[in-house]
């Protein structure tokens, strides 16, 4: 009964402790949370649940991941999952079967930082209407390129996010080269960013203020900004600033606090961008090159445990969020769905909720406007992840180690 009661009130408990606190969801609190919760294992029975008429079940893959951050799938059916202790591991999703992989490269591995994102190399340029989640890496004759964002250490406990690539052969990365390090690197172990989205032939990278909320608006530092990047790593000559004197090259929007979520719209091809707000003002972006997204002069939220941060929630010059959350929900990974498994959700967005333990499902309206529906809260799932699958079924990463699949209701 008193662990049952703990299972049950620890998201509530926990989540109330830290929202006032202001203390991170990556420290000591929520690792005593998680050791204690498990919310869907390997062989138990499928949970079914229905979003607006919509039947459909979940399953585990697995549950035996550590910390688990993001996840890429591989040309022949396995899946690659970073964990944030500094391993990648290759999943067999028949099978259950966790693979090792070498040759990852050392990481900061203290409050948010760690190992981040995976993503492949598309083989072919992305079209603006096809995902390039779908086409990525298609001829499996090609040198297969993994690319990795990482908090990497950089002496006397100072940490920064790095964009890094390597060739995999075999279980090992070969090969590995350092594209990109941000700056300025910093002492705060927290709002990394990191999240990566290859777009007809760019490779965009999100990076996060670093706690540092004031260098967001700076256009001479890279932290608080959506960098967009060459497959090599070089800068595009036609980023916005890329001739802005002092600028930084790379810089495609700023503005941002910790933008953890992207991803290409399905029928627009627009690159849209989820953040987490601080206290409250989580938001939805649909990006523009060299767009201001307001951080820290406009926001929803305010300060842990109250007060207010800025000027307000709006300014000329400065980018409107499509949909945001009061209170937040800490958003993770962002995903549109596109296909055949759930026509009904075509064009939805979906997004991880790091801290209000649910799936978040938007459906827009014809005239844009965004309808928010809370999927799985009673799993009490930490999502850091979610992607569509090349078989048209949701795949969803938790914190708590498991991968979980989501597909129609067969009966």
């Amino acid at each position: 009964m008193r662990l049952r009661f703990w299972l049950l009130a620890a998201p509530v408990i926990v989540g109330a402790v830290l929202a006032v606190s202001g203390i991170d969801w990556s420290g000591h609190a929520l690792r005593i949370y998680m050791s204690a919760s498990q919310p869907l294992e390997v062989g138990a029975a499928a949970h079914r649940e229905t979003s607006e008429g919509v039947d459909f079940t979940v399953t585990a893959i697995t549950d035996q991941l550590e910390m688990p951050w993001s996840f890429a799938f591989m040309p022949g059916g396995d899946i690659l999952v970073t964990e944030r202790g500094g391993s990648v591991q290759r999943l067999d999703p028949e099978s259950g079967t966790l693979t090792a992989i070498s040759g990852v490269p050392e990481v900061f591995y203290q409050g948010q930082g760690g190992l981040l994102d995976i993503a492949l190399l598309p083989s072919l340029p992305a079209s603006k209407h096809v995902s390039s989640q779908a086409s990525s890496q298609a001829d499996m004759s090609q040198p297969l390129w993994v690319y990795l964002t990482y908090s990497a250490p950089m002496g006397e406990d100072l940490s920064t996010t790095r964009l890094a690539r390597a060739r995999l052969e075999g279980d090992a990365l070969r090969d590995l080269e350092v594209l990109y390090t941000t700056e300025p690197v910093q002492k705060t172990k927290k709002h990394y960013g990191g999240r990566l989205l290859f777009d007809d032939g760019y490779l965009f990278m999100t990076m996060g203020e670093r706690g540092q909320a004031d260098l967001a608006q700076r256009l001479d530092t890279d932290l608080g900004k959506v960098l967009r990047f060459n497959s090599d790593g070089s800068v595009p000559a036609d980023n916005p600033f890329a001739t802005t004197p002092d600028a930084r090259p790379a810089i495609y929007s700023y503005g941002h606090r910790n933008p953890q979520g992207l991803a290409r719209h399905p029928v627009t091809g627009e690159v849209w961008v989820t953040e987490h707000g601080p206290q409250g003002g989580d938001e939805l972006n649909r990006l523009q090159p060299g767009a201001n997204y307001g951080w820290p002069v406009i926001t929803y939220g305010e300060q842990y445990g109250g007060g207010k941060i800025g000027e307000g929630t709006a300014k000329e010059g400065m980018e409107q969020p499509v949909y945001y959350y009061v209170p937040s929900i800490a958003t993770g990974g962002l995903s549109f769905y596109q296909g055949a498994q759930f026509p009904d959700w075509n064009g939805n967005a979906f997004i991880g909720a790091l801290r209000a333990f649910h799936l978040n499902r938007l459906s827009f309206t014809p005239d844009g406007k965004a309808v928010e529906h809370r999927m799985l809260s009673d799993l009490n799932l930490r999502l850091r992840d979610v992607k569509q699958g090349p078989d048209g079924n949701l795949y969803l990463l938790s914190e708590q180690g498991s991968l979980l699949r989501l597909s129609p209701a067969t009966d």
